[in-house]
Formats: structure tokens, sequence, C-alpha cells
């Protein structure tokens, strides 16, 4: 039997022994209110919201789980993030109730943990929960032994739940312990499992049918009319439609490129992102992208901000480039400290007039308000903005949504593309002078290194893109804060920031995303640290992380505490998964470096994971953007000569994907550099697995090569 339907089973026949062996609810007798929150000491964000629960919160450390194996008492592990609406929900209706606190301090360690600064205690219980219930979510609640196995699990539950299913779980615990531990092992072993990676002894054979067929089988899911896929909630996936973006364009599929942009515009044209302050929030719970969470994430907007400028690039698109420019003024804004560090989030919840903490409060909006702002522009707003049937959210709040683009919006008002132009501008600039008055959303402060990254690689692909000075600053700026605050004199990183102080050990995605962006970086600048300074992030990630037998990465160090399972981070989600973005940074080190164990490894890699993207395209779409590396031509761009910076930013006005940059204004030793420094002129090589064509002068004729031979 599927060992998750095998678990699933056993949770079922857990939760019947619960219901049949236990006596009606009874009310707790304890009446001493004293408690011992030791969650005031922390620095994060969330752990600091729980701080003034009457529930004794503990942080995951050694103490706390030696004092549940101690007491022999079960352990609650509430794992959740600050800009969590759910998880708020949860606190207010038991976490602030003294009843399920005296339940909880009475019979549970209760330990609470920051999903953002623990992923991997997080991945554990997590898996644990899918494999009981089918499904996981935030906030994430795990019941365990003493020795921290889990046993029991959900995500949100209303407050007479909650009650009710601890109560029960004592009165088993009480009872009949030796079937809680017997479904633990059971348990246990289901997580190891979904860790074991199995052999793939086929003959290592990328090719293009293979991509082709993986997205046939994913298009089936596609909504070609609203964007995405054809259901509800909607994630944006950027990882996802940046790999379509490439793959229709290599392949010349209009049908395909029509469907990403649709995509693209729709998701930029609903309420999911921020039409006044600019950025996107995480999902959206409809169809349509109208209303989301409004918790807005700095990894969403990190991978946005790429996507969309080579969406730019490659369509011309002005709406696109506005939506990168006002993303990055948002982060600017509002994410950025004058260390130039990334903070992690904005709550999704925000206070009331009324001083009540409220879903999206700061950014909805009530048609008396706006015509009283906008007055006679008013009517033409509501047109743009559907303040109508079409944008009403709930209680007559709406959530402003566009459903068509502004050329075709300006012809039926019979105005000129300037003039509408000029008059959003103005809308914006009066509503974001009233909203700013309103109470702002909690800011999650803490610095996540992986995060951090993937804020350096948008800044990075603006630049490219845009040419704005200003984008490239931001990214060198958080570059050098990471190489001070981040990295250590062994090129180990840690995961976290704040207030000065770092105390999380890194994970492979601060590794992997790290390298990711300084490589981007040293394309961009040519400057040979950034490229350094990946290698040795490489080799550390190589000593410390890889497993020779799966020839996959782990997520934790071997230097790090045992968990119950050393976990491996290989599907492609929100973000992309920590072991594609290796395979991926691997392949390109192997170029720049002329280092063959390099390419060796991320071809195996790919070839492991071979088979799980057979069965589930759309998770693995960084895998299948690496393996476009090997399937179709990939470039090696090499400009050398005393013009070369001046003819870089000419050359990245083209979207090619499919191609790696090296570049130097003098003679270089670097391996793909070395001898092509010629004279006085700046010639461009233009390469394919050390194979070249004629140097060219102008980057006319460079893009011709390549354009030729697609």
């Amino acid at each position: 039997m599927n060992i998750n339907l095998l678990l699933e089973k056993l949770f079922l026949i857990l939760l019947i022994m619960l219901l049949s062996n236990c006596s009606d609810k009874k009310k707790s007798t304890i009446t001493e209110p004293l408690y011992t929150n030791d969650l005031i000491h922390e620095t994060s964000p969330y752990l600091l919201q729980h701080a003034h629960n009457p529930v004794n919160w503990k942080p995951w450390n050694n103490t706390a789980l030696t004092k549940a194996r101690e007491e022999n008492k079960l352990i609650i592990i509430s794992v959740g993030y600050a800009a969590c609406h759910w998880c708020h929900v949860m606190e207010e209706e038991s976490f602030e109730n003294k009843e399920v606190a005296e339940l909880m301090n009475k019979n549970f360690i209760a330990i609470k943990i920051d999903r953002e600064e623990r992923p991997d205690i997080d991945q554990i219980y997590m898996k644990a929960v899918q494999l009981m219930t089918g499904s996981g979510g935030w906030p994430l609640n795990v019941i365990a032994l003493p020795d921290g196995r889990p046993i029991w699990g959900g995500t949100y539950f209303p407050k007479e739940s909650w009650l009710t299913s601890l109560e029960k779980i004592v009165d088993v615990y009480q009872k009949e312990p030796a079937k809680l531990y017997e479904y633990a092992d059971k348990l246990e072993q289901g997580i190891k499992t979904m860790d074991l990676i199995p052999d793939n002894t086929t003959d290592t054979t990328f090719d293009k049918a293979f991509i082709q067929k993986a997205v046939d089988s994913w298009s089936t899911l596609f909504d070609h009319t609203l964007g995405g896929i054809k259901k509800s909630p909607k994630f944006m996936m950027p990882n996802n439609y940046h790999f379509l973006l490439r793959y229709a364009h290599q392949k010349k599929d209009s049908s395909l490129l029509k469907y990403t942009l649709n995509t693209l515009s729709k998701m930029s044209y609903g309420g999911v992102y921020d039409h006044i302050g600019g950025g996107f929030s995480r999902y959206s719970t409809d169809e349509k992208w109208h209303v989301p969470h409004f918790e807005k994430m700095l990894y969403d907007n990190a991978q946005l901000v790429s996507l969309y400028a080579d969406a730019y690039l490659a369509t011309k698109d002005s709406w696109y480039k506005t939506v990168v420019y006002e993303t990055l003024e948002f982060v600017s804004n509002e994410l950025t400290n004058e260390e130039g560090a990334f903070f992690s989030s904005l709550d999704a919840d925000s206070m009331t007039p009324q001083q009540e903490l409220e879903e999206g409060a700061f950014y909805v909006w009530k048609k008396d308000e706006l015509k009283s702002l906008l007055k006679e522009e008013y009517d033409i707003f509501a047109k743009y903005y559907n303040i109508n049937s079409y944008g009403i959210w709930e209680e007559n709040k709406y959530v402003l949504i566009k459903n068509e683009n502004d050329s075709l919006f300006a012809q039926q008002q019979n105005m000129s593309i300037q003039e509408l132009d000029q008059a959003v501008l103005q809308w914006k600039s009066i509503l974001l002078s009233y909203r700013n008055k309103r109470k702002r959303p909690r800011l999650d402060d803490k610095t996540l290194t992986s995060w951090n990254a993937l804020m350096i690689k948008g800044y990075v692909d603006a630049y490219r893109v845009f040419g704005e000075k200003k984008f490239l600053d931001a990214a060198v700026k958080n570059a050098n804060f990471i190489k001070k605050h981040l990295l250590k004199k062994d090129f180990s990183l840690f995961h976290n920031y704040k207030n000065g102080v770092s105390s999380i050990n890194g994970y492979l995605e601060d590794y992997a995303s790290v390298i990711e962006a300084y490589i981007q970086l040293y394309q961009i600048t040519a400057e040979n640290e950034w490229l350094f300074t990946s290698q040795k992030l490489a080799e550390y990630t190589l000593a410390h992380f890889y497993d020779a037998e799966t020839t996959l990465f782990y997520f934790t160090s071997d230097k790090d505490p045992k968990l119950i399972s050393r976990t491996i981070d290989y599907t492609d989600n929100v973000i992309p998964s920590s072991n594609s973005i290796m395979a991926k940074n691997l392949f390109l080190l192997s170029h720049y470096l002329d280092q063959k164990k390099y390419n060796v490894i991320s071809t195996k890699m790919i070839q492991t994971i071979l088979p799980k993207i057979e069965e589930y395209p759309s998770g693995y779409s960084n895998w299948l953007d690496v393996m476009l590396n090997y399937t179709y031509d990939f470039y090696e761009v090499v400009i050398s000569g005393p013009q070369a910076s001046n003819k870089l930013p000419v050359l990245n006005r083209h979207y090619i994907p499919n191609k790696l940059l090296a570049v130097s204004d003098s003679p270089s030793d670097m391996p793909l550099l070395k001898d092509r420094y010629i004279g006085e002129d700046t010639f461009i090589f233009v390469c394919v697995q050390n194979t070249c064509k004629l140097p060219v002068e102008s980057v006319d004729e460079a893009v011709s090569l390549i354009e030729n031979n697609n």
C-alpha cells in the first residue's frame, strides 16, 4: 500500500480511538493564573507576537526538549510566520484564551517556531501532517511524544476543536500510551520514506521530446482565460512562468507565449498586486487574482521583479516595466533598512479605525471614501479599477482590480494613452497619501540570507534590463551586507540577522541562493570577487551538504544537530528547490571555471529527478529550466577589449535566456577570457560547448549568430 494512504488510514484509526475511548470534555480545574512565556527573549517578530500569550511557550532548543523528556510530557509544536492571517486568528481564539492556556500549560511542553527561521523543523512536521491528513499549511500544529516524534496534527483549529482534541490526546496518553508510541514509529518511518530518492539507473538522456511531453501534460491545467491554473486559490509561482516564458521563446511557441503573458498580465491586473503602493501579496483566494490574504513576502516580490523584467525584455510591454519599477519602489520604501538589508514581510492584518486587527484593512477601499478623495475624477477611476460588482469584496469593501490593458481602456474613454497615464499617476498619488495615514501592517524586520539573495537577483535583473544605476547600487549594497554580516571566514553562512545578531546556521537554500545571486552579479559587473566567492561557497556546500548516494544535497549541514530526518528539498514550489538552484549553479560554474566535476554533479542531479518530473511537471519547473541548458544550445558569450563594458548593456537589451556572460576591459586569465584580449579592438565571442564562431565586433552581429543558430 502507498505509504501516504497507509498513514492516513492509521491516522483515521487514531482519531476513532480518541473519540471512542475518551469521556466527555471536562473543564480544566487549574486556577493558578501564573505562566512563564520564554518567547520574550527571542528576536523573531513572529515569536515576539506570541510573547504575551498566557501559554508557557518556549522556543525550540535543547532546554525545552530536555524538559519534555524529563517530565515525560507531550509536546505541542506550533509553527507559523509573522504575516500569516490564520496564525493570528488561532492566536486570538486559542492561544490568548486562559482556558486553553491552562490546559496546554498543565499537560504539554508548548514550543513556538518561526517557520522562516527554522525551515528544517517546519519541513519535518509539515511532512508528518501531510502524511496524516493529506494536506498542510500554516499555522501548523502538531502533538509530539516527549522524544519529539509526531503523533497528531493539522493546521488551523477553532478553539473548541483545539480544546477537545488536546483533552482526548492527553487521555489516551495517560491510559494507552503504547498505542501512541506504535503510531509514532510508523509515522517516523513514513517521514523518512518521503526523503528517500530512488535510484534512476536509466541512461542520462536529456532530450527535447521529454521536455515537450512534460509541458504538454502540464498544459492540461492551464487557465487560458484568467491565467494560472484552473483552480483557486492561485499562487503566482514565479519560476513556473519564468520557465514557460523561456521555453516558449526558444521553441517559438506562440500559443504557449500567449498563455504565459496573459497570466502575467492578469496577475498584475488583479488585487493580488497593490495598484497604489506597488508589490504583490502572497496569493489570490479566487480564480481572477482579485482578493489576496494581503501578506506581502520578500521572496515573492524578489522573484516577480526578475520575471516581469524578462517579460518586458521579451515583449517591450510598458506595463511590465511599470510593475517592476513600482514593486522595487515598494521594496525600497517598506522592506529595506539603512544597512541595505531586506526585511522579510508585511502582515496580512492591520488596525481599523476602531482599533481592531483586521485582514486587509490597510489596503481596501469603500465607495464613499473614494468619491470624497477623487471628486470629479471618481467616475473614470471607478471604471478603470472596477468599483462595481466585479471589484467588490465583502462588507462594501473594494479591492482594486483592472480587467483590460491601458491602450484599450484609453480608446474606450476617448483619451490618449498619455492622458490616461497622467490620470493614473494622479489617482495613485492622492490615494497613497491618504492610505499612508492609516495604521500600517506590522513588519517582520528579520533578515533571511536566502530571501535577501533572491532580492539581489531581482535588482540585478532589473538593472540588466532597464539600466537604472540605483537598482545595481541596491544589489551591490546587499551583496556586501551578506559578505560582512552573514558570511564566515570558512565560507559558511548564517541563515538570519536581526539587531546585529546572527544565530542560526545556514541551510542549503542560503548557499544556493547566494551562489546564484553572486554569479548574476559577476555577469553584470565583471568583478571577479563575486565569482570566486560563489566557487568557495559551492565547495563548502559540496563538503557539508552533498549526499553522494542520492547525488543530491541535504537541506541541513552535517554540522547541524540531528532531527527526526535529514530532509532533501527537491520539489520546486513558490521558491525553486534549493537542489534545482544548486544544479543550475554548478552548471554555470563548470563553464566559468572549467571545472568538469561541477558539470558531472549537475548532470547526475537532473538524472536523479527525471522520474519525478514525469509524474508532476509543474512541481519541477526550475529543473526543467536547467534541462533546457542541456537540450538546446547554450551560449558562452565573451566580450573582451577596451570597450567591453560599453557593449554589455547593448547586448543586455536582447532577451537571450540561454546564455552566460563573461566580460573584461583588460587581459584576464579567467578560463573563458584567457587569450581573448586582442590589441585595441573589442570582440564578442559566441561559443557553444567550447566551439566558437569567428569573433565579431558589433552586438547586432553577435545576436544574429545566436538567433540564426536557434
